[in-house]
Parts: C-alpha cells; structure tokens; sequence
C-alpha cells in the first residue's frame, strides 16, 4: 500500500484489527477465508418454513379436537330417541 495500512483503514472506517484479521483470512486460504462462514437462509424458504410450522400446528390442534370429541362420545353415548 501507498499510503500505509492506518490511512487506508482510516479511509474505508476499518479497524486496523480487523484489517489484520482479514489479511490473515486471505493468506491462509485465498478468497474462500474472506467468504462468510455462516449459511445464508433464502427468505422465501424461511417463509414457506414458517407457514408449514403454522399448518403443522393447525393440524395438531384438529387432530387433539377429534380425539377429545371421540373420547367423549364413548364416555356419554349418544341416544336416539325412536319416535312411534
């Protein structure tokens, strides 16, 4: 660099240490160490995740439904009334 590695983090409003981190990145393996390491989610998958969570749980809650409504149709029959 020209003009020195202070004046140059300085002129991009980098800190001098995370130029250091970044170099160290870069020399010990090349542009794949400057690539984030962290998996970028897509928003449309997290909002089709979150919509099948909501349907996840709807589902949950008829099925919890039909099973307490068929439990209490055992316990209290219903009785039909024939009429003559």
């Amino acid at each position: 660099m020209r003009e020195g590695t202070t004046v140059t983090c300085r002129k991009y409003n980098v800190s001098p240490s995370l130029y250091g981190k970044w170099k160290n990145k870069y020399l010990s393996r090349g542009t794949e160490g400057l690539k984030p390491a962290y998996h970028r989610v897509d928003p449309e998958l997290r909002a089709l995740e979150q919509e099948n969570e909501l349907l996840k749980r709807i589902i949950a809650k008829q099925a919890l439904e039909i099973e307490v409504k068929s439990e209490l149709l055992k316990k209290n029959p219903i009785q039909v009334k024939i009429r003559r």
